[in-house]
């Protein structure tokens, strides 16, 4: 039984695993936890679970950089783990997007050990990172996404997605980036894609708009009006799209707010996590057929 209160307050603790080694090359990587420390009145409950992948323009970033929502969620009821994965120039695309899949099934399937129920698994994805769980939430079982073996019942279907700043459309993320001269943003692209035709192909707009989505989970995203990083018509385009293609999305927009501010300890920062966890409430049943 899983009994979600947004506004319930809990203990939380902080543990380290080892997550995901490379076949091909022994890399490894760590997943930090976030558990909520269940009441004396709870013992029969269990949480649900949420997976948050960071960005840093898919070369950079690390698994911390969102501790401050992940803390903020998991003190509400949410079991979080945030993973760090390949990142570019060493692991070009779609390197994150298969680790990232993998972390989605092996959360679900490592989750009742933290006292997590896999059937309420949810994704928030920052900047990049919302790129790279854009795709996998679009198309969790692509052979190529679903690279890594895990033995494991689950798949890499999420019950509802939540992208902050997310970089939706990485062709005209690039194209912007040359137009206003972000030599930094230009070289993040180039280094993960290598170059324009891939960045179509690795891209959820264009994933949406050639109708290659297998899977539309109800979406938030979260983003900055200011943002210089990620303008305003990317998501905007992706709203629309996303809900004629028959999705459930809401797109809030912060007036002023920067580029992944919502990681930041601001008051509009504190309005975006109640929003998630609303959102959360409101669709952690929503359990699908995919979810095994």
């Amino acid at each position: 039984m899983v009994n979600y209160q947004c506004d319930a307050i809990y203990d939380i603790k902080k543990t380290e695993v080892e997550y995901l080694v490379i076949p091909e090359t022994g890399q490894k990587y760590q997943a930090t936890i976030y558990s909520p420390i269940p009441k004396r009145d709870e013992t029969s409950s269990l949480f649900p679970i949420l997976l948050d992948v960071h960005g840093g323009a898919w070369q950079g970033g690390s698994r911390f950089d969102g501790e401050y929502m992940d803390k903020s969620l998991a003190a509400s009821g949410i079991l979080v783990a945030a993973v760090d994965f390949r990142i570019a120039p060493e692991d070009p695309y779609p390197a994150q997007v298969q680790d990232v899949n993998y972390a989605l099934r092996w959360w679900k399937s490592a989750c009742g050990n933290y006292g997590g129920d896999p059937t309420t698994l949810g994704a928030l994805g920052l900047s990049s990172g919302g790129h790279t769980l854009m795709l996998n939430v679009l198309k969790p079982n692509d052979p190529i996404y679903s690279h890594h073996s895990l033995d494991s019942e689950y798949d890499a279907s999420v019950v509802y997605s939540v992208g902050s700043s997310a970089v939706l459309d990485s062709h005209a993320r690039y194209l912007y980036a040359k137009k206003i001269g972000r030599t930094n943003l230009i070289e993040g692209s180039l280094g993960y894609f290598h170059d324009e035709e891939t960045m179509r192909e690795g891209n959820p707009q264009l994933v949406l708009e050639r109708g290659e989505h297998e899977s539309l989970p109800s979406t938030l995203l979260i983003h900055g009006a200011a943002d210089a990083a990620v303008p305003n018509a990317i998501p905007e385009k992706y709203a629309l799209t996303y809900s004629d293609a028959g999705g459930n999305i809401e797109l809030r927009m912060f007036e002023g707010m920067h580029h992944n501010f919502a990681r930041e300890p601001l008051p509009e920062s504190h309005q975006a996590i109640e929003m998630i966890k609303n959102f959360i409430y409101i669709n952690r049943f929503s359990i699908r057929s995919q979810s095994h």
